[in-house]
């Protein structure tokens, strides 16, 4: 099975992707390490990134996904995930992936921006992500409020047993 935490930059995603994946005895994979070098420098200049820019960084996330597989381990995964058509390119067919929408104000969300140090995402793309968000619908994922304290959304996740059923937390 493979869990992929989603949200726009800020939500938690790796940060509850690595406990989620501890509690579950799983890997875990930070999508953001999957990006091209020249994606990195373009959100840390403020630049939001376009389809095009993000088609390598999502076929890098499938490759890591089915080397999983391949290996036969499930897999915790922080993605952004935003759009539809690329939650669809991430499931690829497959139905043994589960998403998890940490979803939270753009308040809460800035907020959370404006305390991280030594992030390469710039703050200013928060608006950005946000336009390009297209939420997924309750039956697509597991939707999870990120101003819940992190030991009860990963509580929630694995209550809810997304990997089976995805439901509202």
């Amino acid at each position: 099975m493979i869990t992929i935490v989603m949200g726009v930059s800020g939500s938690g995603k790796s940060s509850i992707g690595e406990v989620l994946a501890t509690r579950l005895g799983q890997p875990f994979v930070d999508g953001d390490n999957l990006h091209p070098p020249a994606n990195l420098e373009k959100m840390a200049r403020g630049v939001a990134l376009d389809d095009t820019d993000r088609g390598p960084w999502l076929e890098a996330i499938v490759v890591e996904m089915d080397r999983h597989r391949e290996a036969g381990e499930s897999l915790v995964l922080a993605c952004s995930a935003l759009k539809q058509r690329y939650r669809n390119f991430l499931r690829s067919g497959h139905d043994d992936v589960r998403f998890v929408y940490l979803r939270g104000s753009r308040e809460l969300l800035a907020g959370r921006l404006d305390r991280r140090a030594g992030h390469f995402f710039d703050p200013t793309l928060l608006d950005s992500q946000l336009a390009t968000l297209e939420e997924p619908s309750e039956d697509e994922a597991l939707r999870v409020d990120i101003g819940l304290p992190p030991a009860e959304i990963v509580e929630r996740i694995i209550r809810a047993n997304c990997h089976e059923n995805p439901q509202t937390a």
